[in-house]
């Protein structure tokens, strides 16, 4: 019976808390990336509203413990201020529980030109390497890629079976990235990324537009221009206080 005073307001409150605090037991000191149990499982559990399950959850997405992943659920959360590498694709997937794939579109050597010449650090109109992919994962086009390298990054690429992940191959030269400078841009797909990225006809094809410039060290090992199905993959950043 409730209490004289207690408003309906404070009761759900008090759902909401125990909900949360009974989850944060749950998860607290669990791997990265171990699944949270469902709404459906704490709505059952509890016998308490979706919403009022859904707030404590929130709560704890807040503060940093959980982070939810479109279409798979929520998961323990990687420390915010754990210092993270770059990430490449194959390695941004596999943090959702897929395995990348790779289709290359085009491998060849090309003039460079003033755009790609000025971000790789080149004299315009020297030989570089273009390396355009599609990357699916979990049977699903998620992007098309198009990759800028100067010849003696990896040398000799052209001359075998492509690399099915880049990172790994530079990792193996002692270049991989250690920052990155990101532009994302939305915009619309263009006629050929509609094709490539299996967009319905007449359906609107928004994309996410990521523009990156590697560099290991002081040495720029990659420039690329990522069309991503912003409907089918997510990027996330972490961000801390300036030093």
């Amino acid at each position: 019976m409730r209490r004289v005073g207690q408003t309906v307001e404070t009761a759900r409150e008090l759902k909401h808390v125990v909900v949360r605090e009974h989850v944060r037991k749950l998860v607290q000191g669990a791997a990265p990336g171990t699944p949270a149990p469902s709404e459906r499982e704490l709505v059952s559990q509890f016998g308490v509203a979706r919403m009022t399950v859904r707030q404590a959850l929130d709560a704890l997405v807040v503060e940093g413990l959980l982070e939810r992943m479109p279409g798979r659920g929520t998961f323990v959360a990687r420390p915010r201020r754990q210092q993270t590498q770059v990430a490449s694709f194959s390695e941004a997937v596999a943090r959702r529980g897929q395995v990348a794939e790779t289709v290359t579109l085009l491998a060849r050597v090309e003039q460079a030109g003033p755009g790609v010449a000025r971000a790789l650090e080149v004299e315009a109109g020297s030989a570089i390497v273009h390396w355009r992919r599609l990357r699916r994962a979990g049977g699903e086009a998620i992007c098309v890629q198009d990759v800028y390298l100067a010849p003696d990054v990896l040398p000799g690429v052209l001359e075998s079976v492509m690399p099915e992940s880049l990172y790994e191959a530079l990792c193996l030269r002692g270049l991989r990235p250690t920052w990155s400078e990101d532009s994302i841009q939305a915009d619309l797909a263009s006629d050929e990324e509609r094709e490539l990225l299996d967009f319905a006809a007449g359906e609107l094809a928004p994309v996410l537009r990521v523009s990156r410039r590697a560099v290991h060290g002081e040495r720029v090992v990659e420039v690329s221009r990522s069309a991503y199905r912003s409907d089918r993959f997510t990027l996330y950043l972490q961000l801390g206080p300036s030093s």
